[in-house]
């Protein structure tokens, strides 16, 4: 009996122990399945899916520098550029405000990124967009943004202080939209004559009248330029996910700017939380942000020599520089800045993508010219971060055009980074 009870006693200590082992095996099982799906947790929507985007070393150019040169690879948002971040910040901080109901119209002047970010994210806040676009940009860009689904006025290029500057007159366009809205107008006809022709120039067609139609509600003018959403999308977004990704191990900051929103909200978050974090600005030509930075004046030879140019600066990147201080700009925390060429821009771009595979818009390539004059700056064993603001799938026609460089005397010939004196 003793021995029965013995080996009794054994299988049910056998058979508890089994149950616990059959447990613990449940439980670890569940929280490497819970863990699992904490990792590969879906994104809810497309506005869901904008930011948290890779910070990627760029082999080539760390390699060839010492240092360890980083870009947030900002192409990868759903609608291609950084921009996608700015549009969404806008927009939530409209309908928070009032300022914007669902069923109204963005209203927005940009030479193409911002755009089409707009275009990209209005219908998912149950907005539709309205862009005016200077006629000189990549016709790309505004094919895309009709693509999107918006109504798009090309006008001319002309100066800021111009009526019919093309923010200016997407300023116009959301104050007609509220008038409509206002007074409930049955008619799908509104502004036909003002928006028909611009500075004596035929915008593409009368279709951006039906943005205005009776069930309208209301407008919005985003202002890119001096609306600090665009600042606060940068300080409270792209900057902490740089922060994060590496750790706080950066020495170094350097990107270009339009709006000033991109280098003004990552450098002031970035600099607080480490002083010690150096920021750039790099600036293509005939911008008069350089002049700014490092003696404080707004000023350019060009200008000063009486030349009024096209944009008024004359420079094939697009989307960066600009002979005005912007609020989002007056933002920035910046210690330094260099000044890029055209070439030396197309050059970095071919370069990236022979030895990266990296085919970058023009602003991108700009960047990462900035990132090689910060590297030969402070020297090998840094950790220097810029941003890809887009890829080169919206330059075709211009940037990324053989004969179009050919004919601006701008054929990429280097076969290395000699260009930078590497």
């Amino acid at each position: 009996m003793a021995l029965v009870g013995t080996t009794g006693t054994v299988v049910a200590a056998a058979s508890i122990a089994a149950l616990l082992s059959y447990f613990l095996f449940c439980s670890n099982y569940r929280s490497k399945s819970s863990s699992t799906k904490k990792k590969s947790k879906s994104r809810t929507g497309l506005v869901d899916a904008i930011g948290n985007t890779p910070l990627i070393r760029i082999n080539s150019l760390s390699d060839v520098t010492g240092c360890e040169i980083l870009g947030k690879a900002e192409f990868l948002n759903p609608g291609g550029s950084v921009k996608d971040r700015v549009a969404v910040k806008i927009i939530e901080e409209a309908l928070g405000s009032g300022e914007l109901a669902r069923g109204g119209v963005v209203t927005e002047g940009s030479a193409g990124s911002t755009a089409i970010s707009l275009a990209t994210v209005a219908p998912a806040y149950g907005c539709k967009c309205h862009v005016v676009i200077p006629d000189d940009v990549a016709i790309e860009k505004s094919q895309t943004i009709e693509a999107l689904g918006a109504t798009v006025e090309r006008v001319r290029p002309v100066s800021i202080t111009h009526r019919d500057h093309y923010v200016n007159v997407a300023r116009r366009r959301a104050l007609r939209a509220n008038e409509v809205a206002s007074k409930q107008r049955k008619s799908k006809q509104t502004d036909a004559e003002d928006i028909g022709r611009i500075n004596r120039y035929e915008s593409e067609g009368g279709k951006q009248s039906s943005v205005f139609s009776s069930d309208c509600k209301g407008g919005f003018f985003a202002d890119q330029f001096e609306n600090l959403a665009n600042f606060r999308a940068h300080y409270e977004g792209t900057g902490p996910e740089i922060w994060e990704q590496t750790g706080g191990n950066l020495d170094a900051f350097i990107a270009a700017a339009g709006t000033g929103g991109t280098v003004a909200g990552i450098s002031r978050f970035l600099k607080e939380k480490d002083a010690n974090i150096k920021c750039f600005l790099i600036d293509p030509p005939g911008s008069g942000l350089f002049n700014k930075v490092t003696r404080g004046v707004m000023y350019t030879k060009e200008e000063a020599e009486g030349h009024r140019l096209k944009n008024p600066f004359d420079t094939i990147t697009e989307g960066i520089g600009i002979n005005r201080l912007t609020q989002n700009f007056m933002m920035a925390e910046l210690d330094g800045a260099f000044r890029g060429t055209d070439m030396e821009a197309v050059e970095m771009s071919r370069f990236l993508l022979k030895n990266d595979g990296l085919f970058l818009g023009s602003s991108s390539a700009m960047n990462c010219v900035g990132a090689v004059r910060v590297a030969q700056s402070i020297g090998p064993g840094h950790t220097i971060v810029t941003i890809l603001c887009d890829s080169g799938m919206r330059h075709l026609s211009k940037f990324c055009n053989s004969q179009y460089l050919s004919d601006h005397g701008l054929t990429p010939t280097a076969t290395g980074l000699e260009f930078l004196g590497l």
